[in-house]
């Protein structure tokens, strides 16, 4: 019998290896990956519920009760009012009407912009204050600064002057300005605005003038880039 014979006998007769339970019932490594996975999982599921870790649950959402509708329109219809609290007697809630129309202690305003309103209506029987023209006081180096240092400053002095005499800031109806440029020929309107701003259309006083900015030649003062002028009306008390 040749070699060849003799190794085809000993694969024939060579017994064959039981097989394994796992193969048995079919279960490949795969399916037990999965398995095990998922006994892991849900060992830590157990955990997490034995130390109080719940899953986040989702939030039924509820339809707003009538008192939560009733105080949300309130808040917008107060949101549409400014209030103006200031020392004068006479101003009151900002309440604007379908054309626009502010009335405050009985002056009518309309026309509102960013800076100032159009049209003031100053009703009969109302007290006028007239302030003459001033501008700024020199500073400690003699010298006057630039334009918004200008009109806060003379908006200041206004101010002072105003409660003294019981008189605010919203009661101030018209500003005059006249206005010169610097040294350079420079005019500096927006410094002029930003300086008013301080004054005006703010949260401690919502109210603003009628006005009138002219730019001129020259002022009396050297140094001076403006001059203001104010009116102010009120009715009495």
């Amino acid at each position: 019998m040749s070699e060849q014979e003799v190794g085809s006998q000993d694969q024939v007769n060579e017994p064959e290896t039981p097989a394994t339970p796992a193969e048995r019932s079919g279960m490949s490594a795969l399916n037990k990956a999965v398995i095990a996975a998922l006994l892991l999982l849900g060992i830590v599921l157990l955990v997490q519920l034995n130390l109080g870790d719940e899953p986040d649950r989702p939030v039924a959402a509820t339809s707003p009760s009538a008192s939560e509708n009733a105080s949300e329109s309130a808040a917008g219809r107060a949101a549409e009012s400014v209030a103006a609290e200031t020392t004068s007697a006479n101003v009151a809630i900002l309440n604007r009407d379908e054309d626009d129309m502010v009335i405050v202690g009985g002056i009518e305003r309309r026309g509102e912009g960013r800076h100032f309103f159009t049209t003031i209506k100053v009703p009969a029987g109302a007290e006028s204050l007239y302030l003459s023209g001033s501008g700024a006081s020199p500073l400690e180096d003699g010298s006057w600064g630039e334009m918004e240092q200008q009109v806060v400053d003379t908006f200041e002095s206004f101010k002072e002057t105003l409660e003294s005499q019981g008189w605010s800031m919203s009661d101030i109806v018209q500003v005059r300005a006249f206005a010169v440029s610097d040294e350079f020929g420079y005019l500096d309107f927006d410094g002029f605005n930003r300086g008013y701003r301080k004054f005006f259309g703010t949260e401690e006083n919502p109210l603003k003038p009628v006005r009138t900015f002219v730019e001129i030649q020259g002022l009396v003062v050297p140094g001076w880039l403006i001059e203001i002028e104010i009116r102010a009306a009120r009715l009495p008390n």
